[in-house]
């Protein structure tokens, strides 16, 4: 016999190879908490419901703590031979307990057991991503809210285009990572259903109470249909979906980071402790959290796709090939909720050098739109015309080599003769980022209250648990 857990119709052994496709527990064993919640709950209801007797229900659940506890203590030698977490869990709840172990897989099958552990798996994951996300996004308006006046030079194309603050610039990703938990919060409102009860694929003859299993896991409700309940990875996906978007983010800034390090643009220094050095090259600070972080959205990306793969033409019910559905999860979570944790340690230990940001700000001729929006307000152009004849302004400082601001009163007047000495009020950056009042606008005033009212926000969801 193969396998003494389902082997009774099989008289050889199984090929080495087949052993090998076959076998998940070198991956599937970081469910082992939640096979065994799942477990304590099902065989909790069987004695509520007659099905087995308390005293079995009893032992079966002093097994399974004395399991997590070995587990815990990393004393459980898991079995390749058993395949699963499931099948080791109970083998070893044989060997604790005897013939009462038997009992636990009454009404329930593989099929929807791994089900509800996965989802159990992916909800706490869930929760935790959505801590991290907090942390950071309360981090950033700190930062943000420090540096509200701190001018940088604005990029579109990768190009110098308009003065901006640093604060600024840091809640632009705190709205990003706002849409990012709503994402999670709602994959996690769609997952929290219970498969446990749908059995193999067509529910159990048993009189089982499916809402006391769910209500003891905690889950809104047991899944509405036997077939769907075992063959959705939709929760799973979804989850990789929003962990891919969230990668993405973090990614962006990652790459902003690494720029921003550079000798070239020296706008921040991250310290020792989130930089590494050069076996060769002794001068080196590479910021190689960043980078890392910047990788490790490849790899939470790859993970949504090859599960997308492995659903993409599975009839139901369950088939083996969503065996395959797990190691992805079990690599993406993770891999974003470090990548997490290395950004929230990076924005708090990153110093802006606030004279190089306000130095790059005006560079590029960055204030001729507020020349641009001076003509129209002031010398009542069209900005169409106003444009035009900024353009032709930029041009002449760009021959002669003049910042914007330092340009002649008279050079300019010779391109459009409306243009007072006023002109120079808006011509710095300092002006350019006070004047954008205007709703989600770069001004210190805007950013101290967006910074305020996101610190305001996060602390008090803090005091509320």
């Amino acid at each position: 016999m193969s396998n003494r857990m389902w082997g009774g119709r099989f008289s050889e052994k199984p090929d080495a190879i087949m052993e090998e496709i076959n076998a998940s527990i070198d991956f599937d064993k970081a469910l082992a908490a939640q096979d065994i919640a799942g477990s304590k709950a099902h065989a909790r209801m069987l004695a509520a419901r007659g099905i087995i007797t308390s005293e079995d229900s009893e032992r079966i659940v002093a097994g399974l703590d004395a399991i997590a506890c070995e587990i815990g203590e990393g004393r459980f030698a898991f079995s390749r031979a058993l395949e699963d977490i499931h099948m080791n869990v109970e083998s070893r709840l044989r060997e604790l307990i005897g013939e009462p172990a038997g009992r636990l897989h009454t009404a329930r099958s593989r099929n929807d057991q791994v089900a509800t552990d996965f989802r159990l798996y992916v909800r706490d994951a869930i929760d935790e991503i959505d801590g991290q996300i907090h942390r950071l996004m309360l981090a950033l308006a700190e930062k943000a809210s420090r540096y509200a006046d701190a001018v940088m030079p604005g990029f579109t194309h990768m190009q110098s285009a308009q003065p901006i603050t640093f604060g600024h610039h840091l809640l632009a990703y705190v709205e990003m990572l706002a849409r990012d938990r709503g994402r999670f919060a709602d994959a996690r409102r769609r997952l929290n259903e219970c498969p446990l009860g749908s059995a193999a694929l067509a529910g159990t003859a048993f009189p089982i109470d499916r809402r006391a299993t769910a209500a003891e896991l905690g889950f809104d409700r047991p899944t509405a249909n036997s077939l769907d309940g075992v063959s959705d990875r939709d929760f799973a996906i979804e989850t990789l979906a929003a962990a891919s978007i969230c990668a993405i983010h973090l990614s962006r800034f990652a790459e902003e980071i690494v720029l921003w390090c550079t000798a070239q643009f020296g706008f921040v220094q991250l310290s020792d402790r989130f930089t590494t050095g050069s076996s060769i090259m002794p001068q080196k600070r590479n910021p190689d959290a960043a980078e890392l972080v910047r990788a490790k959205a490849g790899r939470i990306l790859g993970a949504l796709q090859a599960l997308l793969v492995v659903m993409k033409g599975l009839p139901l019910a369950y088939s083996k090939d969503m065996q395959e559905d797990k190691e992805q999860v079990l690599d993406a979570l993770p891999s974003l909720s470090l990548s997490i944790a290395a950004m929230t340690g990076m924005v708090a230990d990153l110093t802006p050098n606030l004279q190089a940001l306000r130095e790059a700000a005006g560079t590029g001729y960055s204030t001729a739109t507020d020349l641009a929006d001076w003509l129209v307000r002031e010398a009542g152009l069209p900005f169409r015309e106003a444009h035009h004849v900024t353009g032709r302004i930029v041009a002449e400082a760009a021959r002669l080599g003049s910042p914007l601001e330092e340009m002649p009163l008279a050079a300019m007047q010779m391109i459009h003769p409306a243009i007072t000495v006023e002109v120079y009020d808006v011509l710095s950056v300092d002006a350019s980022v006070r004047s954008r009042t205007s709703e989600g606008g770069t001004s210190p005033e805007n950013v101290r209250r967006e910074s305020k009212r996101w610190i305001e926000r996060l602390t008090a969801a803090e005091r509320q648990g």
